[in-house]
């Protein structure tokens, strides 16, 4: 197994580690430089300086996943359609550096409907496969909490097909620039009892629509602190969207994926509702390009 450089580049943050052949941590880096902080024809120069010495060494191989790979980073890396595993991931590696740097393209689905309309990931793809390789597992429901959250189902080894949910950015949009703001403390300390209330109150009929407007009138009858009124939405919306994956979910244990924050309020929630989860935090991104880099070792 080569010396593998194995890089998540980020929307706003950028993270490197040196794996040896045992797939473990032997150096690792984070830098504010993710791809919206690189001009164009940046990227490269910007990689050489916070990384060109860890590429000195000839039998260095390089993957890069994430946002580095979109149209607004280094290069395009055209999307890998679903279903996918390690072999079709492997095959649509597009090479800055034949057998020495190489994007990792991300993944693209289309959900069932009258539209067929795509879905895509770049960067949850190598999670998945390393939250899976850690778990010794090769079929799960996985979800990866965020700006951005994904549920995705993996059958044999290989994506079958992922759903995207704008929970974090709606709940930034609403503290952020929406009337409910107004009256939300939004540096209030984490409030579980709020939080489970909030998870409850989705569940029950009717529209999300109609659950957010009562944030505002919990907050006009003085039912409810602004400290707690913003773990109280958060439950809201976090439980909105495990109501929507309540059935892909009873299937078995789900992994979770992402940073303890967002996991633990996801586990919160799921513990609340009967269902059960595992967590892996960072450490699934160095264990995915690990096991994709096996994988490029083994093909003739």
């Amino acid at each position: 197994m080569r010396l593998l450089i194995a890089i998540d580049w980020g929307t706003s943050s950028l993270r490197g580690a040196q794996l040896d052949a045992a797939g473990q941590v032997m150096a690792s880096r984070e830098f504010p430089r993710g791809i919206m902080s690189v001009q164009p024809g940046q990227f490269e120069a910007v990689f050489n300086e916070l990384f060109g010495d860890w590429m000195e060494n000839p039998d260095a191989l390089c993957l890069i996943s994430g946002m580095a790979g979109s149209r607004q980073g280094w290069q395009e890396a055209p999307y890998c359609p679903c279903p996918a595993g390690f072999a079709e991931l492997s095959q649509h590696l597009l090479w800055l550096q034949a057998g020495r740097i190489a994007l990792v393209p991300g993944l693209s689905c289309l959900n069932a409907g009258p539209l067929n309309i795509p879905d895509v990931m770049r960067g949850e793809e190598v999670q998945i496969f390393g939250a899976l390789h850690l778990a010794q597992r090769d079929s799960a429901t996985l979800v990866l909490p965020g700006t951005h959250s994904k549920w995705a189902e993996v059958q044999n080894g290989r994506v079958i097909g992922f759903k995207t949910y704008m929970t974090g950015e709606i709940y930034a949009l609403l503290t952020q620039h929406s009337i409910l703001g107004k009256t939300l403390d939004v540096a209030g300390a984490f409030d579980t009892d709020a939080f489970l209330q909030g998870v409850d109150q989705s569940q029950e009929s009717g529209s999300v629509l109609r659950h957010l407007f009562g944030v505002r009138t919990l907050g006009l009858f003085n039912r409810m602190p602004a400290t707690a009124m913003t773990s109280y939405l958060s439950g809201l919306l976090i439980g909105e969207e495990l109501r929507s994956q309540t059935e892909a979910a009873r299937i078995g244990p789900v992994i979770l994926i992402g940073n303890a924050t967002l996991t633990m309020r996801y586990t919160l929630a799921m513990q609340h509702l009967n269902i059960d989860s595992q967590c892996h935090g960072a450490q699934a991104t160095w264990a995915g390009l690990f096991a994709l880099a096996a994988t490029l070792n083994e093909t003739p």
